[in-house]
């Protein structure tokens, strides 16, 4: 394995600071610092970019992210058995290092950094669909990150690239597809991890668009969403009958077909959909 600091191995210091992944936390460790590297190179040159990054744990994609150049990160850790092994590297990279306990939803990351921030994460498995529907829904758009790494399980992974028609498509895809670029770049076997989960992991890159693709409000298409996705079996005039007794009407407008199921329906006519409900909210 290349040495990519002064740092001991991953394994070393977990071992030192007895870092045994918690289940209750969603903790799977990512252990090779080759691979850690190669995940930080998935959103480009970051040498003119603040990183945060969400449960570093003993920090082995701090490290890489480090290494490869990030002008700055900020790791945020809820568990607070991590912060003497952060502490380690906050010890040789005192300038371009920062960590707090916290939680990401609660922190508000332009008192730590300087836009334009990246995020690159290999997230709790058991908050990581939250974290990406909070980046990816707030207030005002343009959001302050301009793009997304982020590990998931790999059945995740491909809900968030899905496209209509195929069994993955739904929320995830939608509200990802909506306002951003996502791809996956990266897929990782249970053996990446310790402990080993019990399915295979994929890294996510979303890059930010400076406008969503079509025109519509977060909340209402985030209601209609789901509750089209809520009867994934039901015709559509079906699954949102609760949302308005005119709800037909509503989808001919949008130029969807009412015995048409949610998973057959194109983002676009998502959209057209929420809008018919804007005076509605």
């Amino acid at each position: 394995m290349t040495q990519i600091d002064s740092l001991p191995p991953l394994r070393d210091v977990i071992t030192s600071h007895d870092l045994k992944a918690r289940k209750a936390l969603g903790q799977n460790f990512l252990l090779d610092l080759n691979l850690t590297s190669r995940i930080a190179r998935i959103p480009g040159d970051l040498s003119q970019t603040d990183v945060i990054e969400v449960g570093p744990g003993p920090g082995g994609l701090t490290r890489g992210l480090l290494a490869e150049g990030a002008r700055h990160v900020l790791a945020i850790e809820k568990d607070s058995r991590c912060l003497p092994a952060l502490q380690q590297i906050a010890d040789i990279y005192p300038d371009r290092f920062t960590f707090v306990e916290g939680d990401a939803l609660k922190i508000d990351p332009l008192e730590h950094l300087t836009p334009p921030i990246a995020i690159c994460a290999n997230l709790p498995y058991n908050v990581g669909t939250e974290l990406l529907v909070r980046w990816l829904t707030p207030k005002e758009w343009p959001p302050f990150w301009s793009s997304l790494t982020l590990m998931f399980q790999k059945e995740v992974a491909e809900r968030i690239i899905a496209q209509p028609g195929s069994k993955a498509y739904g929320r995830l895809a939608i509200l990802a597809q909506w306002r951003a670029d996502p791809r996956i770049a990266l897929t990782l076997p249970p053996e990446a991890f310790s402990p080993p989960p019990k399915v295979h992991s994929a890294v996510v890159h979303l890059t930010a668009l400076p406008e969503p693709r079509f025109p519509a409000k977060a909340k209402v298409l985030e209601r209609v969403v789901a509750a089209a996705f809520n009867q994934r079996r039901k015709m559509l005039r079906s699954a949102l009958k609760t949302l308005s007794p005119d709800i037909e009407d509503r989808l001919l407008a949008a130029g969807i077909k009412p015995t048409e199921r949610a998973e057959q329906v194109p983002l676009e006519a998502f959209c057209a959909l929420a809008r018919q409900f804007e005076d509605d909210v």
